[in-house]
């Protein structure tokens, strides 16, 4: 397994790629349109930060993960200013998945406060300015592919002058709960409810975690 910087000549590869690498976990879609869950989690990371973009490669030359992410979060494109973006470059309201997945979002938004439970959110600690998001295709796992790709990004983020590094998965998630607990990530606050996401019809729940770079 090779671990590459991204060229813009895996763009494409990468887009085939994106629909099935979240492959059974609570995240394998958001709302059923890929292309505009790629424009909130891909594009933008190859657009405006490819340097912070690293592959892997099997002996096949094929790409079967990969990990992108942003050195300083504050002066990459927010979450929620990406995704504001797609809805209205896709019309995603018109889309019945999406309009369903954004109007429960609205509801679950409403009875979290009424309740007074906390949701999800961007994390912003100057010590974690660094995020990434990796993902595998299902081949992939357990190939030592992740933790290559998580070392090589927490490396260029040190270089690069970050003193720490954020992530944001589900708790949900337990495989992944436990691959970043292995490699040095520990949560911080408690997790919050992410509003429209169901997993296996429950709702789910986002866990920041941290770790120095």
């Amino acid at each position: 397994m090779q671990i590459r910087e991204f060229t813009e000549s895996d763009r494409a590869e990468l887009h085939a790629l994106a629909p099935i690498v979240g492959e059974g976990s609570p995240t394998a879609s958001l709302w059923g349109h890929p292309e505009s869950e790629a424009a909130i989690y891909l594009d933008p990371y190859l657009d405006h930060e490819p340097e912070s973009v690293f592959v892997a490669v099997d002996d096949d030359g094929r790409i079967t993960g990969y990990l992108v992410g942003a050195v300083n979060s504050a002066t990459f494109p927010s979450e929620e200013a990406r995704m504001t973006e797609a809805i209205r470059r896709y019309r995603l309201v018109l889309r019945r998945g999406p309009a369903l997945f954004f109007a429960r979002a609205v509801a679950d938004t409403v009875a979290a406060r009424l309740r007074r439970r906390e949701l999800a959110g961007e994390y912003t600690d100057p010590a974690y300015p660094a995020h990434l998001h990796i993902n595998l295709a299902p081949a992939a796992r357990g190939t030592g592919a992740a933790d290559a790709l998580i070392h090589r990004f927490l490396d260029h983020a040190r270089t690069s002058g970050a003193p720490g590094c954020y992530l944001q998965t589900l708790t949900e998630n337990t495989r992944a709960v436990a691959f970043f607990t292995r490699v040095g990530f520990a949560p911080v606050d408690r997790p919050a409810e992410v509003p429209g996401l169901r997993y296996q019809g429950r709702r789910v729940h986002q866990q920041t975690m941290v770790r120095s770079c």
